[in-house]
C-alpha cells in the first residue's frame, strides 16, 4: 500500500467514479463528519460518479439514495443497489433474490442467530437487523463491548457451517445465503445506472474501504485505496488496496478526494495554459 498522495497526477485525475464502503470509511467512530460529507459533494459536483458500497440495511440505503449526493447505494454487501431518479420522484430497486427468496432466508436466519447467541456470548444482532431485507448481521463491537478475534472467526465459521457466505466488516459479521457480493452487485449497478463497464473501466474506479469484507473491490480495483484504519486488518485482508491515506474514516476518505479533485484542477490548468 503507498500512499495517496503518491498516485500520480495523471492516474488521479482520470478517475471518473468513487465507490466507498461507509462504517469506518465515510464514516469517523460510528459518525459522519462534515468533511466526508462535503468531499462527497464536491466530487458529485466536479461530475464525479459516487455510490457507497456498503453492508448496511436497505433501510439506510432508501434514505441514503434519497438525500446523499450520490447516485445511487449498494447495501447489505451486495443483495441490492438503490438510486433515486430526482426527475420523475421514483427510487429504482433491484435484489440480487426475489423476494420469496429473501422471506425463505429470513427463516433460515432465524436458526442461525440463535445458534450464535448461545455459542458466542457477548455478541448480539444488529441493532439495524429491523431495516434489512436479505441478510443477517451479528454485532461484535458496535453495541456491544468489542470481541476477541477468535470469537469474530468462530461467528464467522458458524454461518458458513450453516451453508451461508459470511464477510466480516469492522463492526459486523454479516451473512447471507447466495452468490453475490459487494462487487457484483457493484457491476450491475454500473451497468444499469451509470452506463459503466466496471471490468472495462476498472482503471478509472476508485473504491475506498477499510475491512476484509471490501477485499473483493480491493482485489478487481488497479487504484483501490484504503483509509488509515484499513491496517488494523493487515494480514487478515483477501486482498489489499494499492493506495492508502495518512488519516482514519471520513478524515482519510476526504484526504483522497482531495488528491482526486487537486489532480483534476492541475490536469485542466496546465491544459488551457
Amino acid at each position: 500500500m503507498r500512499a495517496i498522495c503518491e498516485m500520480p497526477i495523471e492516474i488521479a485525475a482520470g478517475i471518473h467514479t468513487v465507490f466507498a464502503d461507509i462504517d469506518d470509511t465515510l464514516t469517523t467512530h460510528g459518525r459522519l463528519p462534515a468533511t466526508s460529507y462535503r468531499a462527497l459533494e464536491r466530487l458529485r459536483a466536479a461530475g464525479i460518479r459516487v455510490a457507497p458500497i456498503t453492508g448496511r440495511p436497505a433501510g439506510w440505503c432508501d434514505m441514503i439514495a434519497r438525500m446523499w449526493p450520490v447516485d445511487g447505494v449498494v447495501g447489505e454487501n451486495g443483495a441490492m443497489y438503490f438510486s433515486y431518479d430526482e426527475a420523475s420522484k421514483k427510487m429504482r430497486r433491484a435484489y440480487s433474490a426475489s423476494q420469496e427468496e429473501r422471506r425463505y432466508n429470513a427463516e433460515r436466519y432465524k436458526t442461525i442467530s440463535a445458534r450464535i447467541l448461545k455459542d458466542i456470548p457477548g455478541t448480539a444482532i444488529s441493532a439495524d437487523q429491523a431495516y434489512r431485507e436479505a441478510d443477517l448481521a451479528i454485532d461484535f463491537c458496535e453495541d456491544v463491548p468489542p470481541l476477541p478475534s477468535d470469537d469474530v472467526a468462530r461467528i464467522k465459521a458458524i454461518f458458513e457451517d450453516e451453508g451461508a457466505v459470511a464477510k466480516v466488516s469492522s463492526i459486523h459479521v454479516n451473512g447471507w445465503f447466495g452468490a453475490y457480493d459487494k462487487l457484483s452487485m457493484a457491476r450491475r449497478f454500473a451497468d444499469e445506472v451509470l452506463g459503466i463497464d466496471v471490468d472495462a473501466d476498472k482503471d478509472r474506479i476508485l473504491f475506498c474501504g477499510d475491512s476484509p469484507n471490501d477485499a473483493p473491490m480491493f482485489g478487481h480495483f488497479p487504484n483501490a485505496c484504503g483509509v488509515a484504519n484499513v491496517l488494523e486488518f493487515k494480514g487478515r485482508l483477501e486482498a489489499e488496496p494499492a493506495w492508502i491515506s495518512r488519516s482514519n474514516g471520513g478524515e482519510g476518505f476526504a484526504e483522497i478526494a482531495e488528491h482526486i479533485l487537486s489532480a483534476r484542477a492541475e490536469t485542466s490548468r496546465r491544459l488551457s495554459a
